[in-house]
Formats: C-alpha cells, structure tokens, sequence
C-alpha cells in the first residue's frame, strides 16, 4: 500500500534535488524543505513523503479527526518517496536561480507541495518549502540545545470562545515573518555568513552563496499560506510579486489590503471561494493593474496539494468530491501560469512568457475570475 501517492517527477529541464534545514534551536527559528535544480546522480536516495511517523498522527488529527487512525495513514502513504535526490550536488549557476518562499495550508507540513515545488525546481528556481511553527501544521518540531533532545508544535484548533479571526489573524502574521525571517537566511547565505546545521545532513548551505539572485525573489502559498504570501508582500517589500493558490482571505485585516504593494496571480478551484473571498481579490486587482485572478475548472481545493495523487476513492473518502481534472493536468496548468507570471515580474529571460495567455484566464480548464454559479466537476 506503500505506493498509494504517487507523485509525478518535475517536467522541466533539470534534475531536482532537496534537503532539510532547521536553523535556530528555539521556535523563532526556521523549519524548511529546500527543492533545487541539481547535478544528475545514479541511484540517488529519494525521501520519504512522510519524514517521520509522527507526522501521520498530525494528518490523522487534522484530516479524519482521530489520532488513533494515524496507523493506517502510516499504511496507505507512509512508504511513499518524492521523485527527487535527496540532499543531491547543487547545478552551479552563474547568474543565479531565482528563489521562491513557499507558505504551507492549514493541517500541512513541509512536504505537502512536493509536486508544485519540484516542478519550479526543475525549471530554474529554488524553493524553500517553510514548515510554520504557529500550531497551523499538522506537527512541526524544533531542537533546544541540548543535545538529543526535540520539542514538538502540535496543530491547534481555535479555542473555545475564541472568535476564530482573532486567533487565525495572530496565525497570519506569524507565518509571514517567518517568510521573511527565510529571505534573511538566504541573504546571510549570500552575504558568506554561515547558517549552523541543526539536522545531521550532508548538504551545506554555503554552496547557496554564489547561486541565487536576491534580486528575484517571490513569495507562494496555498489557502492558509495563500494569505500569508499575500500579507509577505506588505511585510517584506523585496519580495517582488506573490502566487496564492486558492488563498483563504478570511484572516487577514481589511486594512492592510491597500498596503498590498506588489502584483498577486490568485490561481482558485471552483469551489472554496466566497464572494467575500473573491470581493477581496478583487479589491487588490482594482489596485494593481498587474495583479490576476483565475480559476481552474474541474478542481477542488485539496486537489492543489499533493494529496490529489492518491487513488480516487481513498480522496473522496477523505475529502468529498474530487476533481474531475486529472491532476497531472491541474499541475501543469497551475505550474504553467505561475511560471508566466514569475517571468513577468522577476524579469527573468526564460521561455516561460509563451504560457502568458493563462494570466487571462485563456485556454483549456481556465477562465478568468471567480465564477460562481457553475460547476465543471
């Protein structure tokens, strides 16, 4: 049952390869997943999608509700590894990659989007995939400085008679300084200051130093971390632009919004979005001529996450309905539209300009917008 996740390898032209980094032996340190283009190697280790067993626990909590069901999560997934090599050689390049933060979604973790971030890595950018230490993953863990010794963040429901936007606005701001505590960590990179390895791993962070371009750095979100990418851009003006797959508006303040001050590509599925949501997106748009909103037909919302490559039945046994776009294609399309919208903002000279039309809703299972009343699947 192992291989019930079967995630597709990255379709661009490199290699992928990916390690772990904590830094900081305290909760404001950084937790991340790290996906860049790498040297090719035979026989290359992948690793497993699951990185520890206490994370099915956290999916069992967060999906079913029950911990106790965290032995057949195990069962089903536990087993299954990410087409890429682990801690593989970094590609050298000269001019540097661009570099992408990634905000996980409620009940993720830093593994969740292994397929959207390998498919960036295979064409050119590193992504560092943040793992949030605000109770908004599934687990998380840190490393206090004595030696052997973890301390886990369990996921944490609204309180009790909280208002849950009190509690998840508190969230919000959380993770985006953690966005951008995370482009700091790649700036002392590059600026030559060492970064101490917390993990026992191979991979060291200096070979970084002289292969990014700080220059052109975005920031990337789903739901929960949708919000956040959008909530980065007022935090951290460096970051040049945002992608927020099907953002969750609900926890940001009203007020910030005309803070808002670089151009956001929303990529929605049909069916999580309110027309409060939407309202607000639109609010953006209106202030940002180069700001986009879009929606993929045929798509729900779980289905932007890695989850969407389980066997149909074991997804809508978990989630409901799913998608009638098959998922490769999602990818593809999703991919495909934030790559044209990164070159267009990071001012990259790619190729990635011929999928330009996506911006404006053109083209198979796209339209522009958010549109209610209507249903493809």
């Amino acid at each position: 049952m192992g291989g019930m996740l079967a995630l597709p390898p990255g379709q661009g032209p490199h290699p992928v390869g990916c390690t772990d980094v904590m830094v900081g032996h305290t909760r404001q340190g950084l937790f991340l997943r790290l996906f860049y283009p790498c040297l090719a190697r035979a026989g290359a280790a992948e690793p497993l999608w699951v990185p520890r067993p206490e994370y099915c626990g956290g999916l069992a909590d967060v999906t079913l509700g029950r911990r106790w069901c965290s032995t057949l999560i195990g069962m089903a997934i536990g087993s299954c590894r990410v087409p890429v090599s682990w801690n593989g050689p970094l590609k050298p390049c000269s001019r540097g990659y661009p570099l992408i933060i990634f905000s996980h979604g409620l009940g993720a973790f830093r593994t969740s989007y292994s397929s959207i971030c390998m498919e960036l890595a295979s064409w050119g950018f590193v992504v560092a995939a943040l793992e949030h230490r605000d109770h908004s993953a599934a687990t998380t863990y840190f490393c206090p400085a004595e030696a052997g010794t973890e301390e886990w963040i369990p996921f944490q429901r609204v309180p009790q008679g909280q208002k849950e936007f009190y509690f998840r606005n508190k969230q919000v701001h959380q993770r985006a300084r953690e966005c951008v505590r995370a482009l700091r960590l790649f700036q002392g990179i590059a600026g030559g200051r060492a970064a101490p390895a917390i993990l026992p791993q191979d991979w060291d962070l200096s070979v970084l130093k002289d292969n990014l371009d700080l220059s052109k750095v975005a920031v990337m979100g789903h739901s929960f971390g949708g919000v956040t990418a959008v909530l980065a851009l007022v935090k951290e003006p460096r970051f040049r632009c945002a992608v927020a797959l099907d953002a969750w508006m609900f926890p940001l303040e009203n007020l910030l919004y005309p803070e808002v001050p670089s151009p956001v590509l929303f990529i929605n599925t049909e069916r999580f979005q309110s027309p409060e949501s939407a309202a607000k997106m639109r609010s953006l748009s209106s202030r940002n001529s180069q700001t986009r909103i879009v929606t993929v037909l045929g798509t729900v919302h779980e289905g932007q996450t890695d989850l969407a490559f389980l066997p149909g039945g074991l997804f809508s046994l978990i989630f409901g309905r799913r998608g009638s776009l098959e998922p490769r294609r999602a990818l593809t399309v999703t991919s495909r539209a934030a790559l044209a919208f990164l070159q267009r903002h990071l001012e990259l000279q790619e190729q990635f300009g011929q999928w330009d039309e996506l911006l404006e809703g053109a083209g198979d299972s796209l339209v522009p917008g958010v549109p209610f009343g209507r249903s493809h699947l």
